[in-house]
């Protein structure tokens, strides 16, 4: 497997990032051990978190993937095997506020540690922006943990354009840790939130990024095609607004382009984002180890330029 860098770090990943938001929520405990020894023993070996996930699963308060993957590191005996990324900046109340003062930084990622089990954070993210608090603030904390060795390295993820240059010029000018991952929504149907500026600031600034909702909640894998097929699921919420004529037409090249290479439909998904431009490795998540499969077709085939202008194409808005 060819493993990609992330930005100035001597961090590396597979292709493509495990997402942990399913530890805990579509996934018990029980069925997360067995999904992440799979995980490693496939070399895929960057996992992403959140202080927050899966805090949206009923029963739950927030901190469940955490736990779990806490929980596993320490009895497995393979904290030093993973690259760890976890985020601060939600609240763990529904509907709460977003922060990134300084002293909400520092009990969450004390809380982050203590549900990990472990001493230190590979990568540390900003998850959301509260668009108040000092991007010098939010970074001199990033310092002091980094300083304290609690914290190796920082990413972003859903800031704006002008915060994330602030950030990056507030680094540079006076000397605070810098960004070195950007994690954006990102996928054959939600192409804005990075095409443009956030991904020219990405690309000028040496950052990595890691694409989020990458199969836009299990919509791009071809398993749902109407409303109906979602009606009362978890991830009915993600989906709804899929299903118009566009959406239509994306599944419908998908499902083209999957019977050409004989692969499955997720996989074409993932391969677009790992040969899209400014894109480190897409980040995807699977509740079976079957679901693995479509993560090593998408890294093994190549699509050819006619194809990924179909899928541009289709996904044009």
């Amino acid at each position: 497997m060819k493993y990609k860098m992330l930005g100035n770090t001597d961090l590396r990943t597979a292709p493509i990032v495990f997402g942990g938001n399913v530890f805990g929520w579509t996934l018990d405990e029980k069925k997360s051990f067995k999904m992440l020894d799979e995980l490693l023993e496939k070399g895929l070996t960057t996992i992403d978190t959140a202080d927050v996930y899966s805090r949206w699963a009923e029963g739950n308060d927030g901190g469940e993937s955490e736990r779990i993957i806490g929980k596993w590191m320490k009895e497995r005996g393979v904290r030093d095997k993973i690259n760890l990324a976890t985020k601060v900046g939600s609240s763990m109340q529904q509907g709460g506020d977003k922060d990134i003062s300084r002293s909400h930084i520092l009990k969450a990622s004390e809380d982050s540690l203590k549900r990990l089990q472990t001493d230190y954070i590979d990568l540390y993210y900003t998850h959301w922006d509260d668009n108040k608090t000092p991007v010098e603030e939010t970074l001199e904390t990033y310092q002091q943990l980094i300083k304290e060795g609690k914290v190796r390295y920082i990413g972003a993820s859903n800031l704006s354009p002008e915060r994330l240059q602030a950030s990056l010029d507030a680094a540079k000018n006076e000397n605070l840790p810098k960004y070195e991952v950007f994690q954006p929504e990102y996928s054959l149907m939600e192409r804005g939130k990075f095409e443009g500026k956030i991904r020219d600031i990405c690309k000028e600034n040496n950052l990595s990024v890691l694409s989020y909702f990458s199969l836009a909640s299990g919509f791009l894998t071809g398993k749902y095609q109407n409303k109906e097929d979602i009606k009362g699921k978890e991830r009915e919420m993600f989906l709804k607004d899929y299903f118009d004529e566009r959406g239509k037409i994306v599944l419908k090249v998908i499902h083209e382009i999957s019977n050409e290479h004989m692969v499955s439909e997720a996989a074409i998904a993932l391969a677009w984002l790992i040969e899209r431009p400014g894109i480190t490795a897409p980040i995807a998540s699977a509740t079976k180890k079957s679901h693995l499969k479509a993560f090593f077709e998408a890294m093994d085939i190549n699509l050819s330029e006619e194809q990924m202008q179909r899928l541009n194409n289709a996904s044009a808005y």
